[in-house]
């Protein structure tokens, strides 16, 4: 269950996923330095739009494709919060393929399984939960997300 699931914050504190129950998230595995990177710009937008209403995006920066997202977790902080004003939840550096896969992307390919499989395309993947914490949709890092407001919407 994803609330059973366990991540590091961008502090390395821990975190168990049962803090965001009854919540709507937008899971994404992110790079500070990949063609995808300017749609920091449209989660940000989105966040401020529905966090008030039970709305949150878990942002997991992934050093997997490219080397897209080099630099300590401070440095990515730094970058997302000058070039994009971001103000969502931060979370430490995963692989979301692999050996070393988190479980947390385990959990997510295993529920919504995408054009690849069991397989995180490229950065910028995003999955979309409900608020039981069952994973509603998985969309590809070319779906920019004011493409999904309206799934977003009817979910809150």
């Amino acid at each position: 269950m994803l609330y059973d699931i366990e991540v590091l914050d961008s502090e390395g504190k821990k975190i168990k996923l049962e803090e965001y129950a009854g919540k709507v998230l937008l899971i994404v595995n992110t790079a500070t330095k990949c063609g995808f990177t300017p749609q920091y710009e449209g989660l940000e937008t989105l966040y401020k739009k529905y966090k008030d209403r039970g709305f949150e995006i878990l942002d997991f920066p992934c050093n997997q494709f490219g080397h897209q997202a080099p630099g300590s977790l401070e440095e990515i902080n730094q970058f997302c919060a000058l070039n994009y004003g971001i103000s969502f939840r931060r979370f430490e550096k995963i692989d979301v393929n692999g050996e070393h896969t988190h479980p947390l992307y385990k959990f997510l390919k295993n529920q919504e399984g995408g054009l690849l499989g069991d397989k995180i395309k490229w950065n910028f993947t995003k999955f979309l939960i409900d608020r039981e914490g069952k994973v509603v949709d998985r969309f590809a890092p070319t779906t920019k997300p004011e493409q999904i407001e309206s799934k977003i919407e009817k979910l809150l």
